[in-house]
């Protein structure tokens, strides 16, 4: 495996770590189906993170050429539509499951997901 892809692989993890820690007031009969929610959230997060950092540096249109003949024109890059993507999936997850915790539990863990989603200067 190459480094890049161990880095993205433990940022995954330490983001399932994290979720986990939020998420551990669930009832068990809904822990199995957080589980998967909260893989694919990780995971999620992650790409939305090298998704921006794409975004950053190669900005969100490009001159796209149909052929030759025709002028070029300014479209979106195809990683800002992933992006949006991405980012509209992981919102719904998310919102479930703060749905499925103890209604006294979804203020703490609306404060420590935000928490994970502002990236330090």
């Amino acid at each position: 495996m190459s480094k890049e892809k161990l880095n993205r692989v433990k940022r995954i993890k330490t983001e399932q770590t994290r979720l986990n820690k939020i998420f551990t007031e669930l009832e068990e009969d809904k822990r199995s189906s957080a589980k998967g929610l909260i893989s694919r959230a990780a995971f999620l997060l992650v790409s939305l993170e090298d998704y921006e950092d794409d975004i950053n540096i190669g900005g969100s249109v490009e001159l796209f050429q149909q052929s030759e003949h025709l002028p070029p024109y300014e479209r979106a890059r195809p990683v800002v539509q992933q992006y949006n993507s991405a980012n509209k999936l992981y919102q719904t997850i998310i919102k479930q499951l703060t749905d499925m915790l103890p209604e006294k539990d979804k203020n703490d863990s609306n404060a420590s997901l935000m928490k994970g989603l502002i990236k330090p200067d």
